[in-house]
């Protein structure tokens, strides 16, 4: 009788040991779209494309758009597809593009593709955008358009300016999306007109920054660190300080890579704002 019993608990412990050891090697399931938020579907006779953001819309800045594509006959999604998309706005007088980046995969095994579309002003009753998509799979070439709104933001988050050096410059505030009393990270994208459909990242520049509050008297914040480039992003990071809720006015200095201040004004009691700046409120 002893026997058997140590039997029995011996098989039972082996069980558990096995069945623990196929919990802990099992792979947790990743939700692509946690924080997302579909916004579009756009589709062509093969496929329809669903277009997700963070705040689930678009809007005048830059906007990270993610995408999946789905297979009107099965049902699935496509994960072996190369993406790329053109965004147009077309003007009463003329078209031209925006800053984009390239769209790639998210994971190998994933459905959804990313990328970021920096739209430097706002639809209008007259004036509008447009996103046309191109995509293969398995050798086959496909593509889709379709007009997107793109509402003016709330506050300043872009700003397109000539600089000293004649060159056509656009600067887009990245983050943070949910600025806080503290020192936040703070990222911004810098970019230039190529032409009216070609827009390239800015090197090795520097972007100056003094948050200040209108509303109470101008002040400014201490321990701000200016914003540098990223080897990895390509985008420009720093330090914001700030010290209360409300509204805040980051006044801006463009820099190149010769320390030339090519737009933006330093801020003094005669000089309160710079020509170029973000707003932010929380």
């Amino acid at each position: 009788m002893k026997f058997q019993l140590k039997n029995i608990l011996a098989v039972v412990a082996i069980a558990l040991a096995f069945s623990s050891c196929s919990s802990d090697s099992e792979t947790p399931i990743v939700d692509e779209l946690a924080e997302l938020t579909k916004f579009k579907e756009i589709t062509n006779t093969t496929h329809t494309i669903e277009l997700y953001a963070h705040m689930g819309a678009l809007e005048q800045g830059y906007n990270e758009i993610s995408l999946r594509i789905k297979d009107k006959a099965s049902g699935d999604y496509v994960k072996n597809a190369t993406v790329s998309w053109m965004p147009l706005m077309h003007m009463t007088m003329m078209t031209h593009s925006c800053p984009k980046s390239g769209v790639e995969k998210v994971t190998a095994d994933g459905t959804l593709y990313k990328g970021n579309i920096v739209f430097q002003m706002p639809q209008n009753a007259t004036e509008y955008w447009d996103l046309k998509i191109d995509y293969t799979i398995d050798g086959t070439v496909y593509t889709v358009t379709s007009v997107i709104d793109v509402p003016a933001s709330a506050k300043q988050r872009v700003t397109t300016f000539t600089g000293s050096d004649n060159v056509r410059y656009i600067v887009a505030y990245v983050e943070p999306h949910h600025p806080k009393v503290a020192l936040n990270g703070i990222t911004v994208g810098v970019y230039k007109m190529e032409s009216m459909m070609s827009f390239s990242v800015v090197d090795n520049f520097k972007v100056k920054i003094d948050p200040r509050m209108p509303s109470m008297g101008n002040h400014g914040s201490p321990n701000n660190v200016d914003l540098t480039q990223s080897t990895l992003d390509k985008l420009y990071h720093g330090k914001l300080s700030l010290t209360m809720t409300g509204l805040w006015k980051i006044n801006l200095q463009l820099v190149n890579a010769s320390d030339v201040v090519l737009k933006g004004e330093t801020i003094t009691d005669l000089v309160p704002a710079s020509s170029i700046y973000f707003e932010i409120e929380f």
